[in-house]
């Protein structure tokens, strides 16, 4: 059975043109396991889709995916360019 992290990662190198930035972080808390999936912000697009259909349908298959190991499995897809962009405008004023 493959696990949630490592399926997250397959379906997105499959998507993206970036496939060296993909990265996929695991952390678990009390809510289950959280997935945190970071990409090239060229390729944010693709990965959430129009209207985030494409974003909706990956947490769908790696919820099924966490359920098969017991597990309740979240996905959260970082945004680095919003990060990049306030640290930015910090230092501009």
């Amino acid at each position: 059975m493959i696990e949630p992290k490592e399926y997250l990662e397959y379906i997105v190198k499959g998507l993206v043109e970036n496939q060296d930035d993909v990265v996929v972080t695991r952390t678990v808390d009390e809510m289950g396991v959280l997935l945190t999936l970071e990409v090239n912000p060229d390729d944010m697009g693709q990965v959430i889709g129009r209207q985030g259909a494409t974003a909706k349908a990956m947490r769908t298959l790696i919820r099924v995916c966490g359920m098969k190991s017991q597990e309740r499995v979240n996905v959260k897809i970082s945004e680095p360019d919003k990060d990049a962009a306030a640290e930015e405008s910090k230092s501009a004023e």
